[in-house]
């Protein structure tokens, strides 16, 4: 395990965090659920059949004694969820639609998170990214001051550590979009002990090609140093220009970056998208994520082709959002 995850280890650990896991009958979500129990490091919440969940543990010969398992179906705090849920939706369901809408283990989980029985959300091993963020749009919302949330991944090799984003949920940001993007993830980098230096990305350095997608980038880095005129941040950028000291000397020798970033924000989620999965297949970088940010509490989605080390990781890193938050 990277030295990232071990430090997250050790700064979650003995905090009594609990992170609920909706799916779980899941092979991978049971066996890193386990884990982590075991370890300590937090507490996992499974959604689901308690008796089954139970057999299900004991097939995979994982412990569960740490853990707790709530059934949507039998659980004895129903009527407060239902209530507050018809609150927070503000008359756009009543009674009624709000119990069915529970049953559904995001909703139902989403809304542990949001009543403070749970400090965080993993889930999406086995449901699509509108599912997991859906019911977190609706019930947990986004920060004051932020529109829209967005999704990053923490690019590791060895010591090295990145931000990319947003590579999961805005496919076609505008200029505002991208600098809330680009201050939510250089405060993401902060929570990984990474000084962000953060980089707007485009096909374009400093000028040299004009078009309204050069000019969409260099507009959201004059609105990023609205949002934060602490943060260190230059663009538009070729990603050479922001990588490349050596480049960067040619191309923007009068940029504070100086060709060090090390948060990177793309120009569209088909950019991001294409870009991590380059890094991470080309470069042997472990692509960590996507993290969301921008919610009042730490909701994660995790892809339905993670591994068991997938979900363990992306709990430590929900855990550690709780802390920083």
């Amino acid at each position: 395990m990277s030295d990232l995850f071990t430090a997250l280890k050790e700064r979650v650990s003995g905090n009594n965090i609990k992170i609920v896991f909706p799916e779980g009958m899941d092979e991978r979500i049971l066996t890193a659920a386990g884990r982590l129990a075991a370890e300590g490091i937090i507490t996992p919440i499974l959604i689901g059949n308690i008796e089954k969940i139970q057999s299900r543990a004991e097939e995979l010969d994982v412990t569960l004694d740490r853990a707790e398992i709530y059934d949507p179906n039998n659980f004895i705090m129903m009527d407060e969820l239902v209530a507050s849920f018809v609150e927070r939706r503000k008359g756009k369901v009543n009674e009624e639609q709000a119990r069915t809408m529970l049953l559904d283990e995001n909703y139902f989980g989403t809304m542990l998170v949001y009543a403070n029985k749970a400090d965080g959300l993993v889930s999406g091993a086995a449901h699509s990214t509108a599912d997991t963020v859906r019911p977190a749009l609706q019930i947990i919302k986004t920060k004051e001051g932020v529109k829209k949330t967005s999704g990053v991944f923490i690019m590791v090799r060895e010591d090295e550590k990145y931000v990319f984003a947003d590579c999961a949920i805005n496919i076609a940001p505008d200029s505002q979009d991208l600098a809330e993007i680009a201050v939510e993830s250089a405060r993401t980098a902060s929570m990984f002990d990474i000084e962000p230096r953060v980089a707007m990305l485009s096909f374009s350095t400093k000028g040299s090609a004009k078009s309204p997608e050069t000019q969409k980038v260099a507009d959201a880095v004059q609105a990023a140093q609205v949002l934060d005129p602490l943060l260190v941040i230059d663009g538009e950028f070729q990603f050479d220009a922001a990588f490349v000291p050596a480049v960067a000397e040619k191309k923007a020798p009068n940029s504070p970056l100086q060709g060090n970033a090390n948060v990177f924000v793309f120009p569209s989620l088909e950019a991001g998208n294409i870009g991590y999965k380059i890094a991470q297949r080309l470069g042997n970088f472990e692509a960590v994520g996507p993290i969301l940010q921008g919610l009042n509490r730490p909701v994660n989605d995790l892809s339905r082709g993670c591994s068991e080390e997938d979900v363990y990781k992306l709990a430590l890193i929900t855990a550690a959002q709780t802390l920083h938050r």
